[in-house]
């Protein structure tokens, strides 16, 4: 079992190599330890993917970090996490959410500047900006190298300014974060827009940008991490309500010829454990 600097330092290594690697979004312990036995080399959590598991809109930081742990537990990958604006609007409380997930097992972890109010869903700039700073104020003092990610939320709250999305995350990079996100970015010309505008490795979330996209394309384009958020987990709730659907609508059960085979999950799952 490696250590978590060592998690560390090889989460770090994927930033610095060249091309772009893929963070998949698992979202409990057995779809971590599936993705990890097919040769995944680091993982990241989902708040929606928790959320979905709850069956709420919105998991608390409590059980944010609660699932964190059980993550990056279940195998031997480095873990990133999902912490959305980290439980706070205050720099210093928000903060704090960096160390828990460094506590739980997580190397990496995000700070966002969205503040789950519908009337006003974006942190004024000088606030998202202050966040970021504590943020990056407690990744540094841990004992291994914390990577944090940054993320401008615009685009996901119908404020589709690219200029404003720059300019945020140009200043979370001065900041000291090590990794950028804009979540929304959909086509290929305003990903590059934004990627050639940024020194720091970016994140792109599959989940919401075109899904012709290749990880070829998205590379030469300049994007270093390709995470998907909560998509698998909600093609997997796709899939069980497709069933349930014909079970109530149909009184029929052929979605079972569908099921995965035991003997194939448990030996990934054996696998994965010790990935």
């Amino acid at each position: 079992m490696p250590t978590q600097l060592e998690k560390a330092e090889t989460f770090r290594a994927l930033h610095e190599r060249p091309g772009a690697f893929i963070i998949p979004n698992p979202w409990d312990a057995g779809t971590a330890r599936l993705l990890a036995a097919m040769g995944f080399e680091a993982l990241a959590t989902t708040s929606l993917g928790l959320a979905n598991t709850l069956g709420r809109a919105t998991p608390s930081l409590a059980e944010i970090i609660d699932n964190c742990r059980a993550i990056a537990e279940a195998t031997d990958l480095p873990v990133n996490a999902d912490l959305e604006n980290c439980g706070a609007d205050e720099p210093k409380a928000a903060s704090q959410a960096i160390r828990l997930a460094a506590e739980a097992g997580a190397v990496g972890g995000s700070i966002e500047d969205a503040t789950g109010e519908r009337s006003n869903p974006i942190y004024d700039f000088n606030l998202a900006v202050e966040r970021v700073q504590a943020a990056v104020e407690v990744a540094r003092s841990l004992p291994f190298p914390f990577t944090l990610t940054a993320r401008a939320e615009n685009f996901l709250y119908g404020r589709k300014d690219v200029d404003d999305t720059i300019k945020r995350l140009q200043a979370f990079e001065a900041a000291g974060a090590d990794v950028l996100y804009a979540p929304g970015l959909y086509d290929l010309a305003t990903i590059k827009t934004v990627v050639s505008a940024l020194k720091k490795p970016f994140n792109l979330v599959m989940g919401f940008a075109d899904p012709t996209l290749t990880v070829p394309q998205l590379s030469a384009a300049g994007v270093k991490r390709i995470s998907v958020g909560g998509a698998m987990a909600r093609v997997a709730l796709a899939a069980f309500l497709k069933c349930a659907r014909e079970m109530k609508d149909q009184e029929s059960f052929t979605y079972v010829r569908e099921m995965a085979p035991m003997k194939e999950v448990r030996e990934a799952f054996a696998k994965g454990a010790a990935a």
